[in-house]
């Protein structure tokens, strides 16, 4: 049957009747591991041996790299979460409220800590994994140990050695299925530099093709270079750290992100009137010929060296053409501002290129890591406190909320209903969007409950051998290892296969029997059910006050780069608002069209205005600026300095300072003799362009009298 004549309902289950060979190796890898685990834990007569299964599979992922980065901070989190679990439990035996106060407040600690840890807020950070391994841990040892307060200590040594198990086990196994890996994960890093430049290349060649409008879904290409520079952490893994390749990566990805942002200021300079003519056309051809050939040239076996000269050469061309139109006389008005113009722009070019070598030689640099290199480029994360307090306050009021539901109705399942909000608000209080999470999770744990059931009383209804047990539950697990595979069940997949084990119980005194059964079913739907409405009631993700928030911090953001207040570099300019684009594009479902393109529009639009404001700063540093000039610019940046676009007022008034700046500036130019202060002079103009484009094309971003930018109702 061919692929278009399968119903779409059918579609749906590709996973299951035509899995993807890799991920079908990766769920038979990891079902076999966790009965292993189950096995040895079973063997051992350790008291609760699920927890072993369990392990393996919270750690467990699809290439080494990340699983090895995930068994890190795992057993980081174990550690940590175990010495404050046996803490808890000697500070409080014999009080129920004070224990239930200081486990809320641990956990909401810990998922502060998370928050402010670095990369992205997602389930694939594994650092704020760390965090979230340390809550999950200081939850079920302590609530174990409380009720009997005198066996902590061997408590919480079973509870981790079921976690080191599992830990070393998977570690373990998935080495035995990674041969060739450095070879893999260098060729890896290689193909995601290509991926991520070959589109990047193709809009600028676009762009100076005459295509307006190329670098119009330059947000995706943002977002394409975030998700690909957040694997290269997992490369480091798999190469050790014998060389600073990951290093190179990561900066090449992110000089990407540059020559991106230097591409959109050229769009914006091309929009002036007068600024292309027949010698840009004819340079900007020959750039673009370079473009488009330069991939099928890093393909090939010729070196670097060769590409950087060619790349050196148009270079220089730019540079005479630039400098040519700078120092040339002119007659009148017009054909002076039409020269200036294209100098303009052949320095844009120049600026183009000189990103694109940066990238080239971090590229390089990644595929040939040199010997003895010592350098770096950290991950960037970009917190605010405000983020933090509220995962934090989240997690704590719904973890103290279920301890309430536990003591005032004395249920005797109550302490296993909150051992598993505990998980929950461990696990997703840091994402920003918790609640949508937690739904998927609650279907996961719905189907765990289900094939729970089934296994427990019906397929393993008679005491039986190991054999049988692995047999069944193993296909059960199988089934989930398989469903992680498709993107819609993955998250779902993660719940069935954490709590499955839990729900079959299985033990080495008789088996989970039906009264077992449902009272550990029972308040694992009712825990997700009851984190599920917690998320969704007490400080829940509020898209508008969100979008708010970051274009409060925006406006910020441009007043600091204005008053000079704080150091800034264009890296950490273009960073931070690729961080803000990625983010607001993995929450917009829901939120109207024009408002999400308003806001992306805006982020890309203060970028190029915050790069500006950097020029401008250098610019001021001139002693040679003429003081008419100086003042001018002063004028603009003290206007920016207050920059908050509230009430039409401050972005009127900042629109107009820029604009008679520019005005100023060109009579100072025209004037001017002496030729390094006209260039000087140049380059400021050349920035006040592009921000007064930015501030007149995004007047409803930065104009903030409506500060939703919601449709009118």
């Amino acid at each position: 049957m061919i692929a278009g004549a399968i119903p779409p309902f059918w579609r749906k289950f590709k996973w299951l009747y035509a899995p993807d060979p890799v991920m079908a190796g990766y769920a038979l890898r990891t079902t076999l591991t966790s009965l292993l685990a189950l096995g040895i834990a079973l063997w051992m007569e350790l008291g609760s041996p699920q927890w072993a299964a369990l392990t393996v599979w919270m750690v467990a992922q699809g290439t080494r790299g990340r699983s090895l980065a995930k068994a890190r901070w795992h057993l980081f989190g174990m550690i940590v979460g175990t010495i404050c679990a046996v803490a808890l439990v000697a500070a409080c035996p014999q009080a129920p409220m004070m224990f239930i106060v200081l486990l809320a407040v641990g956990i909401g600690l810990f998922c502060l800590i998370g928050t402010f840890m670095p990369g992205p807020a997602a389930m694939t950070n594994y650092r704020i994994h760390g965090m979230r391994a340390t809550g999950f841990t200081y939850a079920i040892i302590s609530l174990d140990g409380i009720l009997n307060p005198n066996e902590i200590f061997q408590i919480a040594a079973a509870r981790a050695t079921y976690i080191v198990l599992g830990i070393v086990l998977e570690a373990s196994i998935s080495a035995i299925f990674q041969l060739g890996l450095t070879k893999r994960t260098r060729h890896a890093l290689t193909s995601n530099f290509e991926s991520s430049l070959r589109p990047a290349l193709q809009s600028i060649s676009d762009l100076l093709g005459g295509n307006a409008e190329a670098l119009a879904d330059a947000r995706l290409l943002f977002a394409n270079i975030t998700a690909l520079g957040d694997q290269v952490e997992f490369a480091e893994v798999e190469l050790g750290r014998h060389d600073h390749a990951g290093d190179h990566a990561r900066a090449a990805l992110a000089d990407i992100a540059i020559l991106l942002a230097r591409g959109l200021d050229l769009a914006s300079l091309m929009r002036l009137p007068m600024s292309q003519d027949d010698a840009f056309h004819q340079q900007a051809q020959a750039i673009q010929r370079f473009l488009t050939n330069l991939p099928l040239r890093l393909d090939t076996s010729e070196g670097i060296d060769s590409i950087l000269a060619d790349l050196r050469t148009l270079r220089r061309e730019c540079r005479e053409e630039m400098l040519a139109a700078f120092e040339a006389e002119t007659q009148g008005h017009i054909e002076h501002e039409a020269t200036m113009r294209h100098g303009v722009l052949q320095q844009a070019l120049v600026e183009l290129l000189d990103a694109l070598r940066m990238t080239l030689r971090q590229f390089e640099a990644s595929r040939n890591p040199p010997a003895h290199d010592h350098f770096r480029s950290p991950i960037r994360s970009y917190r605010d406190w405000h983020q933090a307090v509220t995962n934090s306050l989240r997690a704590s009021v719904a973890v103290f909320g279920a301890g309430l539901i536990w003591v005032v109705t004395a249920w005797p399942e109550g302490i296993t209903f909150l051992m598993f909000v505990c998980i929950v608000c461990s696990l997703f209080s840091t994402l920003e969007r918790p609640a949508l999470a937690t739904q998927s999770f609650l279907r996961g744990a719905c189907c765990a409950a289900l094939a729970g059931g089934v296994l427990d009383l019906a397929l393993l209804g008679e005491p039986t051998t190991f054999e049988i047990l692995a047999m069944w539950f193993g296909t059960a697990a199988f089934l989930g290892g398989l469903a992680f595979a498709y993107p819609p069940l993955t998250l779902s997949a993660v719940s069935y296969n954490l709590f499955l084990p839990i729900v079959v119980g299985p033990s080495n005194q008789g088996r989970t029997d039906e009264i077992v059964y449902f009272n550990t079913a029972l308040p694992l739907v009712l825990g997700l059910l009851y984190a599920t409405w917690m998320f969704r009631v007490f400080l829940p993700y509020d898209p508008a006050h969100q979008r708010w928030a970051m274009r409060e911090a925006i406006l910020r953001d441009l007043r600091h780069i204005g008053s000079g207040s704080r150091p800034e570099t264009v890296d950490l300019i273009v960073s931070r608002n690729v961080d803000r684009l990625v983010r607001l594009m993995n929450n917009a479902e829901g939120t109207p069209t024009p408002v999400i393109d308003a806001y992306l529009n805006g982020i890309l639009s203060a970028m190029r205005i915050a790069l500006n404001l950097l020029r401008i700063h250098a610019v001021q540093l001139d002693s040679t600026l003429p003081t008419r000039a100086h003042r001018a610019l002063d004028l603009v940046m003290a206007r920016m300095s207050h920059f908050s676009g509230r009430y039409s007022g401050h972005y009127g008034r900042t629109l107009r300072a820029t604009k008679l700046a520019i005005l100023c500036l060109r009579d100072s130019e025209q004037q001017e003799k002496r030729q390094r202060q006209r260039f000087v002079l140049i380059a400021a103009l050349t920035s006040l362009d592009v921000i007064a484009t930015e501030l007149d094309a995004n007047r409803v971003f930065f104009d903030a009298s409506n500060p939703y930018l919601d449709p009118p109702t």
